[in-house]
């Protein structure tokens, strides 16, 4: 047996034969191009074949949220000005499958020089890339093997088309080489349910059909493990699947202390099954890859559809959380050196100020108009002020409930006083890791530093939580953390009030809370404060919960938990 090491992306345990993605078409050798009429038509050719395939993904995606995706990636394909550009590389002699490589190469370095969303998207154009060589080839598009059996599935990282029509019950985890846990693969593979592993080094050494097992929340890989392991982690998982899926009711410890257990979604069809209500409802999914912003009419109907599925519950809408760094072409924002430092989030309103004025008055008309409890909050909050002037737009259109992301390190240590002017606090453990460490979320090789286990972002979200007991206000967390069943027992002990997460991480994290009391939840974030490393962290907590019960306080008498 052989043990590789990697990120815990995606919580629980899986087994079987490894199989990995499909490679992508080899680029024959460049020929002399005799007819670039023909050339010129054969791009137009696979940029239907593509859009039509992509298309067929999006309607037929289990996720919502990846549906949007893969319909930015036709819309990618569709682009004129990547049409026209590989007329000119043709023009100068190449034929369509170089002519298309070597355009979205181009696309790929400006990309990549971005950072932000558009490094983000790297995988995307290549994917895309892949797909268009294909067609104009006459090959089968590269994907996900269908090996006629349940298995494991390797790649060096997954492309949306990939995710997006992954199947629980065929693919029973995920295994890559590259990638962070805040990737596009890491979020999807934890709305369907799919245990994963991230930047797990040597995965791709392993032959296809050997078998290898995995722990989602450790980040362990053991390839060559025996039939009987393999036997043994899935009617465990299976287990363990049945049981939570009886567990009904909303969250709470085992001596009844509220802890909400709210979902994210991206649009109506991302709620399955039954949720006390939406910690994080995406708005941005509206906007993206627009020439021209949704009407207001086009807002209402989309905001009304997920109010009126949650009669009576919570709804935290955000604010569009787009800017330099998700370009949306109708905003003519300038370009920045910096744009993950730049203007995005509220900070969008300095310029466009009808962007937020619209929505609001959307989000108002759409919540007049069901019975669900509407709250709405902000991203990239960074001063009080900003939360203050907020807070007087919300009240301006009726809506009653304001509140601020929690994203930024200067809001976060002084968030008892942007406590004054909002109602609630939601904080964002993905960005908030990524500037409290300097580290991009899509950097795999700074990975380790947007672990939420690190000290220095528990003792922030402490912060936000006293700041929240002292004022009597709400205070959650809707960042992936959120869906971590040992992690949430930190966040309660902390004082959190609630924790938003993707629908399927909802039963994990409530059956973890019902597990410990109150004080235990205490006693643990009291050790995870405490602990050096995001490895004590996580190895006092464990001896906590082994030991539930009869845990004992951290013994650094100087760090408490209030509330």
């Amino acid at each position: 047996m052989r043990e590789l090491r990697g990120i815990g992306a995606s919580p629980g345990g899986a087994a079987g034969p490894v199989y990995r993605l499909a490679p992508p078409p080899a680029l024959p050798p460049s020929a002399e191009t005799v007819d670039p009429a023909a050339e010129k038509a054969a791009v137009r050719e696979a940029v239907l074949v593509v859009a039509a395939d992509l298309t067929r993904r999006a309607d037929t995606a289990l996720d919502a949220t990846a549906a949007e995706v893969l319909r930015a990636q036709v819309m990618m394909a569709q682009d004129e000005t990547l049409i026209d550009a590989a007329d000119i590389a043709i023009d100068g002699g190449a034929d369509a499958p170089h002519a298309l490589t070597d355009v979205l190469a181009g696309h790929r370095a400006a990309f990549e020089a971005a950072g932000g969303y558009l490094a983000e998207r790297v995988s995307d154009l290549d994917d895309l890339r892949d797909r268009l060589v294909a067609a104009c080839l006459g090959q089968p598009m590269p994907g996900v093997p269908d090996p006629g059996h349940p298995y494991l599935l390797i790649a060096s990282d997954l492309a949306p088309a990939d995710t997006a029509g992954l199947e629980p019950d065929l693919v029973l985890g995920l295994v890559t080489a590259e990638g962070g846990p805040t990737s596009h693969t890491a979020i999807l593979a934890r709305t369907l349910g799919i245990p994963a592993v991230v930047r797990c080094a040597g995965i791709l050494d392993v032959a296809d059909g050997a078998l290898a097992s995995l722990d989602g929340a450790s980040g362990v890989v053991v390839a060559g493990v025996s039939a009987e392991t393999v036997r043994t982690v899935n009617a465990d998982r299976l287990a363990e699947i049945e049981r939570r899926a009886r567990s009904q009711g909303p969250g709470r410890t085992r001596d009844s202390h509220p802890v909400a257990l709210l979902a994210n979604i991206g649009s109506a069809r991302d709620l399955t099954g039954e949720v006390e209500g939406v910690g994080l409802f995406r708005t941005e999914l509206l906007y993206l890859d627009r020439s021209d912003p949704p009407s207001h009419d086009e807002q209402v109907a989309a905001y009304r559809d997920v109010f009126a599925a949650l009669p009576g519950r919570k709804v935290v809408v955000r604010t569009l959380d787009a800017g330099a760094d998700k370009p949306l072409p109708f905003l003519r924002l300038a370009d920045e050196p910096n744009p993950a430092l730049g203007v995005r989030g509220l900070r969008v309103a300095r310029q466009t100020p009808t962007v937020l004025t619209t929505q609001l008055a959307a989000i108002s008309v759409a919540a007049a108009a069901t019975d669900a409890d509407v709250w709405v909050m902000a991203p990239m909050v960074a001063t009080a002020a900003e939360a203050a002037a907020f807070t007087e737009s919300c009240r301006e259109y009726g809506l009653p409930t304001a509140g601020v992301m929690i994203e930024v390190p200067a809001a976060a240590l002084r968030a008892g006083q942007v406590l004054r002017h909002v109602d609630f606090l939601s904080v964002g453990t993905n960005d908030l890791s990524q500037y409290t460490f300097a580290a991009d979320r899509m950097c795999g090789d700074l990975a380790d530093l947007l672990d939420p286990w690190q000290p220095a972002l528990i003792a922030l979200l402490a912060t936000c939580a006293a700041a929240g007991v002292e004022a009597g206000k709400p205070v959650g967390v809707c960042g992936e953390s959120a869906a971590d069943p040992d992690f949430a027992l930190v966040l309660a002990g902390l004082g959190i009030t609630s924790l938003s997460m993707a629908p399927r991480s909802i039963p994990a994290v409530r059956e973890s809370l019902a597990a410990h009391t109150l004080d235990e939840c205490r006693q643990i974030a009291e050790a995870a404060l405490a602990a050096p490393s995001p490895e004590a962290a996580r190895a006092a907590v464990a001896v906590l919960r082994s030991s539930s019960g009869r845990a004992t306080a951290a013994p650094d008498e100087d760090i408490r938990i209030r509330g």
